[in-house]
């Protein structure tokens, strides 16, 4: 696996068109990696899509961020390594902050943005924060973040397979990455963001509730909100087919092929 400024990262070409079309690159939660993606995102047809490790997660040398800011400026210079001027960044919960932080504060690398069960602001509960603190408690928390994360009829193959690539970070990474959600905030700017948007979030998520993803799609000016049934936190994992649906059909609007219709809202 390729790694570039210090990030692994896996690439899908998609049988994408030479168009000159910006790449999806898909930057997961804390506690994640690239295998956080359904193979349905990861290998989105049409479209060139990356799916990134972090700093310290995955494949990927180094520690975690306890800043949104650093994780951001990380994926920027992945993309100046590989010559790429702009993407679309779509961003699971951790990575939605990250990939908001970027629009905000290099707008002109973002042509476009998937929020997926995120939030402006991304506070973690303090016992999640105290036992991730300490490696002899740290797999409590990834327990208790996986038990929170999914819709009760979430199929047991899913929730397994997420708890074991949690569990699979660096103690020291994890909550590393709790620290930067919590003191990230960026509500009273959410309407400075110009990139098209798409958000989206499960009807059972109890992480992020659905009411965060309102909030973000009536507060930045062209967005469209998606909520999808039957699933929680991970809804990427619980309902991929959907998610791959929505996805592709707001990139077909970005590329001028379908009614997406981004300055409106659901």
């Amino acid at each position: 696996m390729p790694v570039k400024a210090g990030m692994a990262y896996a690439f899908h070409d998609g049988g994408a068109p030479q168009d000159g079309r910006p790449p999806l690159i898909l930057i997961h939660g804390a506690g994640g990696s690239r295998l956080t993606w359904p193979a349905e995102l990861r290998r989105l047809p049409d479209w060139p899509v990356y799916a990134l490790d972090l700093p310290g997660h995955g494949r990927s040398p180094g520690g975690g961020a306890d800043r949104i800011a650093g994780y951001s400026q990380s994926v920027l210079g992945w993309m100046d390594a590989l010559e790429l001027s702009q993407a679309i960044w779509l961003g699971h919960s951790m990575g939605g902050g990250v990939a908001l932080h970027a629009a905000l504060n290099a707008p002109q690398r973002v042509a476009g943005l998937v929020l997926v069960g995120t939030g402006g602001r991304l506070r973690v509960h303090p016992d999640f924060l105290a036992k991730a603190a300490d490696p002899a408690t740290c797999a409590q928390a990834v327990q208790a973040v996986i038990h929170w994360s999914f819709a009760p009829q979430a199929p047991a193959t899913a929730v397994d397979r997420a708890q074991e690539h949690m569990l699979a970070t660096p103690p020291e990474v994890l909550h590393a990455d709790f620290l930067a959600c919590d003191r990230f905030d960026v509500l009273d700017r959410l309407a400075e963001i110009e990139a098209p948007a798409l958000v989206l979030c499960g009807a059972e998520d109890r992480m992020t509730p659905p009411k965060y993803s309102r909030f973000l799609a009536e507060s930045i000016p062209h967005a469209r909100l998606v909520i999808i049934e039957d699933a929680g936190h991970m809804v990427m994992l619980e309902q991929p087919a959907q998610v791959a649906q929505a996805v592709q059909e707001f990139l077909q609007g970005l590329s001028g092929k379908g009614d997406q219709g981004l300055a409106t809202r659901d």
